[in-house]
């Protein structure tokens, strides 16, 4: 970039202009090519294509040569506006067709004219902003990094076409920090290492988005699962448990088969009537609800559930352990008068935080959502749920932004979304008022004057999803879990047959603590079975050789660390029992 071409752009601005830098270099290198959309995103840009021929990695550096080629020539972006006829005429003239599609929905939402923009050969219908020239894009700060296939429109039902994903950034040297934050990210992939460590698996034969829970990966959620019941008993909650299927009615009712269908699944007939998996458990909690009358003195509720619900995803956007079609969430609901709302909702807040914490995240923020245009509920019952999300927000003293009017139509809500050990941000915690379904249920309890009043109800999934929550704490940790998580804490490997004696006797003991601990044989050698515990990343390894039988003290290597340290065998136990007791990281 020249002296003469500095100038301050916004990001999106560059980005938004490197795509369409990319779709002119496929259309020199395919000009039969069918433009699709091309935005910038949080890291770059992409562009979607019909091509006569699928696309290889092999063709991305090339594709990046003609790109630079078209950055060092300076070319001009020029704007010009036409009437929707006319831009039609020539869309059809240069047979794109996709972008005729997108012209005609403008037309429908009222559009009277269409702007494009020129560089070089390249039109495209854009509604911009781009840089001046292309001399102005950092040449040096962008780089072509995958292909993917992408629905046209985002819609399974559309032809599948060609997206090619850039990386831009204002320079090189944040270009390079993020290609290195990528890699980081690689190595953390829970794809990859919930193979390595033998954690789940997913079937496509058996259903794709359907986890299998290995014994190592069902090991850590049955602790996790253990410590958050034991927390919700200790906050007040009451554990319930609910069907995984209901007839039709509750779904009418519940309003899902109205607004909620297409991530439904297909009904079955039972009795000649139509049952359907669940795709939320808050129905069948507000049936216990209505199963017998309710006072004031009674409330609040706190109803928890680690509740399987089964949701129609598309096969595009399937994700490991991330984005799955059956999961389990670990699901609460609070049942309770307005008087009571300020107090339950800064006490799940200060639950949730307290949970996070345990698991190691205290980089936590929350985005508080406001009513929508369209909406149902009282102003009253809205602005009193709204005052008491954002007091307790205040209250807590923690990080939020407000999104107004990002509210869902029957409550506002607070997520709360957290940053993993590389700073990536997770939406996870949701505490969602409802003044829905109280009314379609017609909910009531009786107040202190006598009469029936509606409850007050607010949805709360701390975790999100056993196996989302799981994806993310595989990431987090890089698979090196902590003591009171990991599946196994211990492996003890003997160097050989004599050491093997003192060896068994130390499992024992570890055993009658209920330390997790794998043994490895000396079969095969000390050197290849040090390298499987490194790779199965326990955290302890005790090696046991002449020195250790003579003394009766144990070498302990760490994983975390790297360090060894020698330890008596109860002094070991201690530590360890210690880790767990405090969940200590």
């Amino acid at each position: 970039m020249s002296k003469k071409d500095k100038k301050q752009y916004a990001i999106e601005t560059i980005r938004h202009s490197f795509a369409h830098v990319l779709a002119q270099a496929v259309m020199d290198m395919f000009p039969e090519a069918k433009l699709g959309m091309g935005p910038s995103i949080d890291d770059g840009f992409y562009y979607d294509f019909e091509l006569p021929r699928t696309l290889i990695p092999e063709d991305l550096p090339i594709l990046e040569k003609k790109m630079k080629h078209i950055i060092k020539q300076g070319q001009e972006f020029k704007k010009f506006v036409e009437p929707i006829s006319k831009s039609k005429q020539f869309l059809k003239k240069i047979n794109q067709d996709y972008k005729i599609e997108l012209l005609e929905d403008l037309k429908k939402e009222g559009e009277k004219e269409i702007s494009f923009y020129k560089n070089g050969f390249f039109v495209d219908m854009c509604k911009g902003p781009h840089v001046e020239r292309t001399s102005q894009l950092p040449a040096n700060a962008f780089k072509l990094h995958r292909i993917a296939g992408a629905y046209w429109k985002g819609s399974e039902e559309n032809v599948m076409l060609q997206r090619i994903y850039g990386l831009a950034f204002e320079d090189r040297e944040k270009l390079e920090e993020h290609l290195k934050f990528l890699e980081e990210a690689k190595k953390r992939d829970h794809r990859r290492i919930g193979k390595d460590l033998d954690l789940f698996s997913i079937h496509d034969e058996v259903g794709a988005g359907l986890v299998h829970w290995h014994p190592k990966g069902a090991r850590i959620r049955s602790i996790i699962e253990d410590f958050c019941k034991e927390e919700h008993y200790k906050n007040g909650y009451e554990y319930v448990c609910t069907p995984h299927v209901g007839k039709s009615w509750l779904w009418e009712t519940s309003g899902h088969l109205g607004f909620y269908k297409d991530s439904m699944y297909s009904s079955m007939k039972i009795d000649e009537e139509d049952y359907y998996a669940k795709p939320m458990n808050c129905p069948f909690h507000i049936m216990i609800y209505k199963n017998s009358t309710h006072s004031y003195r009674e409330l609040p509720y706190r109803w928890a559930e680690f509740g399987t619900v089964y949701r129609y995803e598309a096969s595009g956007v399937l994700h490991g352990l991330l984005r799955v079609r059956g999961f389990t969430q670990d699901d609460a609901h609070i049942i309770c008068t307005q008087e009571q709302i300020e107090d339950e909702i800064y006490e799940v807040l200060r639950f949730s935080l307290s949970i996070w914490e345990k698991f190691g995240f205290k980089d936590i923020k929350a985005y508080l959502a406001t009513r929508p245009k369209k909406a149902i509920g009282e102003n009253k019952q809205w602005d009193k749920a709204g005052k008491s999300l954002l007091k307790a927000i205040e209250k807590m003293g923690i990080d939020y932004e407000l999104d107004e009017e990002g509210g869902a139509f029957y409550g506002p809500k607070i997520d709360l979304k957290i940053k993993d050990a590389i700073g990536r941000e997770w939406q996870m915690t949701t505490i969602q008022f409802d003044f829905n379904l109280p009314e379609r249920f017609d909910m009531k309890y009786v107040g202190e004057d006598g009469k029936n009043h509606r409850p007050f109800m607010v949805h709360r999934a701390l975790l999100g999803s056993m196996e989302r929550f799981f994806g993310v704490l595989i990431e987090h940790y890089a698979g090196a879990f902590p003591p009171w998580l990991a599946p196994v804490q211990v492996e003890i490997l003997p160097v050989a047959a004599p050491h093997e004696k003192f060896a068994k006797e130390i499992i024992v003991e570890l055993k009658e603590n209920n330390i997790r601990l794998e043994y490895a044989s000396p079969e095969d050698s000390l050197g290849k079975r040090i390298r499987n515990s490194e790779m199965k990343k326990v955290p302890y390894m005790i090696v046991i050789g002449d020195k250790e039988v003579e003394s009766g003290k144990l070498n302990v290597r760490s994983y975390k660390d790297k360090s060894q340290k020698t330890y008596s065998v109860s002094s070991f136990v201690k530590k360890v029992l210690k880790e767990v007791e405090e969940r200590s990281f």
